[in-house]
């Protein structure tokens, strides 16, 4: 066995944790939105720009700390990325107003951008091909895990407030520890010349316009369809519009994150074998047909059901991303074109949490907004994969990566 080949199980862990942290500290927001909004005296429409802000701005994290892992390495960069997220997350609990609370929520979302698409370049370059699909699942379920995280912290939430809340999402700052003791830097990536590592960004996103803007659009609807199903879910479906103690939201975004994880798990490991377009469109497509179970129910258990069904649904098409963006992507650009589109994408659907409180007001309900930007969104995503690229086969890195065999 190679020594990239033993490395790799560090690598993935490395990768998987520092997403699934950055994850746990983004949704810390979620869940206490209610309590920031009576804190600082303010309108929910106000307090909901902290989501707006950390979105918007985590396009700008994926063009710096993408720019950098492709200059000088994916390894530092990655620590530098995890250290600067984790300090935010920190100083976002010592926030003494909303206007100061909003700017670390905006520089957080800086540092969040960065951390996907570093990781998942660093993963994909440094791990089997017949690896990728798997990998990609459990890459992405990091995400819901960190949701999952957030959620059994908010059991203690009552006791430790939302400013308490924030101060522990700064413990991801230890990973740095282990990515420098345990993970080496990315083979493809020491493989390059130096002129590879310096290629212009803007000179390769000419030669690949139809690409980004084709993968820009693609990132847009992934994030509506995300953030449109999971953003306002705790604090305005579950706890506003239907009333549920505090006990048995956590006890819904439990079951609701465990079906997400799943989701991932399966839809990565599917793309494996019937190729990443069909995994994605057809998980997109089925969530169509759990919006009414999830969103209209009454009673506990249907809810219980629809959540879980419907981030099945999400977040199978979401564990097919790292692989699919990193496949088509340009080479000499492989550690920004992801998370830049990504993260461009994410621009575009920042105003998720503002469009749906508006929504809701000329519908009347949050859950007519969430249930036409979730399906609006899975619509648009299952037609765009169909006319995009596939590139299950393409080879990265040196000696990790075996010959394309079809079918595999």
């Amino acid at each position: 066995m190679t020594q990239s080949a033993r490395s790799a199980p560090h690598v993935i862990t490395a990768c998987y944790l520092g997403w699934m942290l950055d994850s746990f500290d983004f949704f810390i927001m979620a869940f206490v939105l209610n309590d920031v909004v009576r804190s600082f005296h303010v309108s929910l429409s106000t307090g909901a720009w902290a989501i707006t802000l950390t979105l918007a701005c985590r396009f700008i994290g994926a063009i710096l700390f993408g720019r950098l892992a492709d200059r000088f390495g994916r390894r530092p960069t990655m620590m530098a990325n995890v250290l600067c997220y984790a300090v935010l997350e920190l100083l976002s609990g010592f926030a003494p107003n909303i206007t100061i609370f909003l700017i670390l929520r905006a520089l957080y979302g800086v540092a969040m951008g960065g951390e996907w698409g570093v990781g998942a370049s660093l993963v994909m370059e440094s791990i089997p091909a017949r690896w990728r699909g798997m990998v990609s699942g459990l890459l992405q379920t990091g995400y819901p895990t960190g949701y999952l995280l957030a959620s059994l912290l908010f059991i203690f939430e009552p006791a430790i407030g939302w400013r308490g809340m924030f101060i522990a999402g700064s413990l991801p700052a230890l990973l740095v520890l282990y990515i420098r003791r345990s993970v080496p830097e990315s083979p493809d990536w020491l493989a390059r010349d130096q002129t590879a590592h310096t290629a212009s960004l803007g000179a390769v996103l000419r030669g690949n316009a139809g690409l980004a803007v084709f993968a820009i659009c693609l990132m847009m609807g992934f994030n509506f369809f995300s953030h449109g199903s999971q953003d306002l879910y705790p604090s305005q479906f579950l706890s506003r519009l239907h009333h549920l103690p505090h006990a048995t939201v956590t006890t819904m975004m439990i079951i609701f994150n465990i079906g997400a994880i799943i989701g991932g798990l399966a839809a990565g490991t599917l793309s494996q074998r019937i190729g990443r377009r069909w995994a994605i469109g057809g998980f997109a497509l089925a969530a169509l047909l759990v919006i009414p179970l999830w969103i209209f129910s009454d009673g506990l258990v249907r809810l219980a059901i629809g959540g879980f069904l419907i981030q099945i649904c999400v977040q199978g098409a979401w564990g097919v991303v790292p692989a699919y963006l990193n496949e088509i992507s340009p080479p000499a650009i492989r550690a920004t074109f992801p998370g830049t589109v990504y993260q461009f994408g994410n621009l575009l659907a920042a105003g998720n949490a503002n469009l749906q409180v508006w929504m809701a007001g000329g519908f009347g309900s949050i859950a007519w907004a969430m249930a036409v930007v979730t399906g609006g969104a899975a619509i648009l995503i299952a037609l765009l994969v169909a006319l995009g690229p596939e590139a299950r086969h393409i080879r990265m890195g040196r000696e990790m990566v075996e010959p394309a065999v079809p079918g595999r």
